[in-house]
């Protein structure tokens, strides 16, 4: 059995991203992939696919989504609702995994104030990979389309997912807030001493020049130290932060270059980097200094808390309770019913009463 995803509208920008290319930063390669790889993992969670397999992620102005020639099991990331319409119109929500049967379609719409969302997609995709990923890179070529989705490109789906009605999690993630955690340098003593202390104690805003390379900020300009604004270009990962000679931070995104020439202060810690993907320009945040040892154990903490989510599967369905839920909860054990004598095997049956 098989089935397409047909993009009815592609909105803005709607690539497929999964966890990223393997084995191609020695040759100049981005990395790529998903900017909100908790999300992406919890999608595939809640679908019951690989959690390396690849998902819409669509930014500005969302799509519009069909099936056709089979049913199509799909899941909305944070920020993100949608309307079924077909022979079962109903609104889907945030973290809610659905089907799309053959001729229904599925208008999206952004919650206000997000920028980039996922749309997770059950089942095997039948594309090919390159770099050992189905990830795009649009100014490489790279990817199974080698660009954005257009309208009327289709997604074809050798195997569908199974279809148990629409799920969500008994707890989803909540909106993370707090400073983001950046451990220092690997430039730091390219910086003034004041220059560091401001860095991790100011307030910046996210500037318009926002994409997926990378994320400029607005705030108190850094000075360098007399080293310069100049480095011998070295390897680049996602999160470094670098300052170029204007004194403004620039963070560092899945598709950022493998090597630059800046000085970088910091580097947002793994844990933390979802929380990028959520911020739109105008958005504040802050930075806070933790060690390596605290960045190991922010990543272990944060898969331990994700997967804790992922284990707890309920009905979405509004109003409704589904008993296989309950039978998986905790409830109190023991009940008894006081006028069943079967409850009772050592004591009298009581006596009835008119």
């Amino acid at each position: 059995m098989s089935a397409r995803l047909v993009i009815a509208r592609a909105g803005a920008r709607s690539l497929l991203q999964d966890t990223g290319f393997r084995g191609g930063r020695g040759i100049g390669v981005p990395g790529a992939g998903a900017l909100d790889r908790d999300a992406l993992y919890l999608l595939n969670r809640l679908l019951g696919n690989d959690t390396d397999a690849a998902a819409i992620e669509i930014a500005l102005v969302p799509p519009k989504l069909r099936a056709e020639d089979g049913p199509v099991r799909l899941a909305l990331g944070p920020g993100l609702s949608g309307q079924v319409s077909g022979d079962n119109p109903r609104p889907v929500g945030a973290w809610t995994a659905f089907t799309l049967h053959p001729g229904e379609t599925v208008d999206l719409r952004f919650e206000a104030g997000c920028p980039v969302a996922l749309i997770g997609i059950g089942g095997e995709i039948d594309l090919a990979y390159a770099l050992h990923s189905r990830s795009t890179l649009p100014r490489a070529g790279l990817g199974p389309f080698g660009r954005k989705l257009e309208d009327g490109d289709a997604i074809p789906i050798s195997a569908p997912a199974a279809d148990p009605g629409d799920r969500t999690f008994a707890a989803p993630p909540r909106p993370e807030s707090g400073p983001l955690r950046a451990v220092p340098g690997p430039q730091a003593e390219w910086f003034t001493e004041a220059s560091r202390e401001t860095f991790f104690g100011a307030e910046y805003s996210v500037g318009i020049e926002t994409d997926r390379m990378g994320m400029r900020l607005d705030g108190p300009a850094l000075s360098h130290s007399e080293r310069g604004a100049d480095i011998v270009s070295d390897g680049i990962a996602p999160g470094a932060i670098q300052v170029p000679g204007s004194g403004q931070p620039i963070v560092l995104l899945a598709d950022a270059q493998t090597t630059g020439g800046y000085p970088k202060i910091a580097t947002v810690i793994g844990a933390d980097l979802s929380r990028l993907a959520r911020l739109a320009p105008g958005d504040r945040l802050r930075f806070t200094a933790v060690t390596v040892e605290q960045a190991e154990a922010a990543a272990r903490d944060r898969r331990a808390e994700l997967d804790q989510i992922a284990e707890c599967v309920v009905r979405a369905n509004a109003g409704r309770i589904d008993p296989r839920a309950l039978w998986q909860a905790n409830l109190v054990g023991g009940a008894v019913d006081a006028l069943c004598p079967d409850h009772f095997p050592h004591h009298p049956e009581p006596e009835s009463h008119p």
